[in-house]
């Protein structure tokens, strides 16, 4: 990989916002997305933090609002950095839950799907996720720094078992 046009020691992300992966049973809980940035592909729900919203707070909410569930005790796993061409830079806060209350249902925003661990729809999600949820899946702490055209990754940079506080 050629060196990042970004400097990510100054690098800010202006959007603050969350996803959230309920792994359980061999299965992972995605949403076919069916509005706003990344509309018809597969990712985990999530989304914007609201003002004055923690990011444990924001994707507890937006999980609740996109399938009408509640995570349990979702934990932490990883940050992504995204430098984006067409839309602000994004600080991603990825989590992980392994239970849940109520029953996966689809919203105005998304269409539930379970995938088993082993065959994961990556060829319907953005381009940078075949790096990093597999670390996710594996428990493990990651950050990932992407630099995006569109929706065509330029530049990747992971790190992994990293602490969060």
């Amino acid at each position: 990989m050629p060196p990042s046009p970004i400097d990510w020691t100054t690098w800010q992300g202006e959007m603050l916002a969350t996803l959230m992966f309920i792994v359980h049973d061999g299965q992972v809980l995605l949403i076919e997305k069916k509005r706003g940035l990344g509309a018809g592909k597969v990712n985990g729900p999530g989304g914007k933090i609201e003002p004055g919203e923690t990011p444990l707070q924001a994707v507890i909410r937006e999980t609740q609002e996109e399938l009408c569930i509640t995570p349990h005790a979702p934990r932490k796993l990883g940050e992504l950095w995204f430098a984006m061409s067409d839309c602000p830079d994004i600080l991603c806060h990825v989590f992980r839950a392994e239970s849940f209350t109520g029953t996966p249902t689809e919203t105005d925003e998304a269409v539930p799907l379970w995938s088993p661990l082993n065959a994961i729809p990556y060829h319907r999600m953005w381009e940078d996720d075949c790096h990093w949820l597999p670390m996710l899946i594996e428990n493990r702490t990651f950050r990932g720094r992407f630099v995006f055209a569109g929706e065509r990754m330029l530049w990747r940079d992971l790190q992994a078992n990293l602490v969060f506080g």
